[in-house]
């Protein structure tokens, strides 16, 4: 198991969202480690995308205490989580070395508004708590030819059952589809109760 050191990507001690998701993940909470269903489409048993994916690592961003990484890495992928709580990466990589994954997951703890995923160089790259237009477009760089970007997000109509939801948390209609880069082509993206979920392809490296 490695991790990030401390840096410019690194979250503050007083960050809102840091305090607030520590906050979350102590006292009595118990991490269930279930991969969210886009993973399991991805890397699950009855999976149907891996098959031409190109080789390369996952990247989970805003991962929390992740099945989806977990189940990646258990698939021989290398992966690198990145979540602004220290706990959560701290209950991730306990069972990370409790599984015997650990030296497939680097645990980086960062505010997604500083750190980016290095362009093109991610077989996957999956978020499934988390909105913010300018992290969605970098991370659509982050995914290498022929990759797969996984997403999931409040939409707007979310905040009529939850009105503390931030505006700036939910997607505006057509989002997050209508913001891919024209390189890409969408799988799916459809309603799943208050969230909605995209998967997209990037296309292959053009061949001569």
């Amino acid at each position: 198991m490695s991790s990030q050191p401390a840096g410019a990507g690194s979250a503050p001690a007083d960050h809102a969202d840091r305090l607030r998701w520590n906050a979350k993940y102590t006292g009595d909470f118990v991490p269930s480690f279930v991969p969210h269903p886009l993973a399991a489409q991805i890397f699950g048993s009855s999976g149907s995308l891996s098959a031409d994916l190109p080789g390369g690592p996952l990247t989970e961003l805003a991962c929390g205490p992740s099945g989806a990484a977990l189940l990646a890495a258990a698939s021989g992928r290398r992966v690198t989580a990145v979540d602004v709580s220290e706990i959560a990466l701290g209950m991730l990589g306990d069972e990370a070395r409790r599984r015997g994954l650990d030296h497939l997951i680097t645990l980086v703890h960062a505010d997604l508004s500083a750190w980016r995923p290095e362009p093109r160089s991610y077989a996957v790259v999956l978020c499934t708590g988390f909105w913010d237009s300018a992290v969605f477009t970098a991370a659509a760089e982050g995914v290498a030819a022929g990759g797969l970007l996984g997403w999931e997000a409040f939409t707007a109509q979310a905040r009529r059952s939850r009105p503390s939801l931030s505006a700036d948390w939910c997607l505006a209609p057509g989002e997050p589809a209508s913001l891919l880069p024209p390189d890409f082509t969408l799988r799916d993206q459809h309603d799943r109760g208050l969230k909605r979920q995209l998967l997209a392809r990037r296309a292959p490296a053009a061949t001569r």
